[in-house]
């Protein structure tokens, strides 16, 4: 799973941006949330998950972004969705997981913002 290291300019923290590509169900869910919860206690709380790549979401897929805002949360980190693919955003609506996540247009968008309270 692709991910990197960004520094924003006005920040004093460094976020890692996932870019996760292809399903993010059952048969991914589970190591894309170790990946999270290794990169956010190992390497910073501050997480932006790219999902212009994925374009098919399940609800293993749904608890593993849940997962991993709670683990950033309890890090004083920040968690952000950005670039939803089409296909997936129907989900996110369905579910009403879009006003439980902050969601960005663009990854520029995403890193730029200061961090947003987390809502549980």
């Amino acid at each position: 799973m692709e991910h990197r290291i960004v520094n924003p300019p006005e920040g004093n923290h460094s976020i890692v941006v996932f870019s996760p590509q292809g399903r993010l169900d059952i048969t991914t869910a589970w190591q894309f949330r170790l990946k999270l919860q290794e990169c956010i206690v190992n390497t910073t709380p501050h997480i932006i998950v790219n999902l212009g790549q994925v374009n098919f979401i399940d609800s293993s897929g749904l608890t593993s972004l849940v997962a991993g805002m709670r683990d950033a949360d309890k890090l004083q980190g920040s968690f952000k969705l950005c670039n939803v693919h089409p296909e997936s955003k129907l989900v996110f609506e369905v579910t009403m997981m879009d006003s439980v996540f902050a969601i960005y247009d663009s990854e520029e968008e995403a890193i730029k913002a200061a961090p947003e309270p987390m809502i549980f």
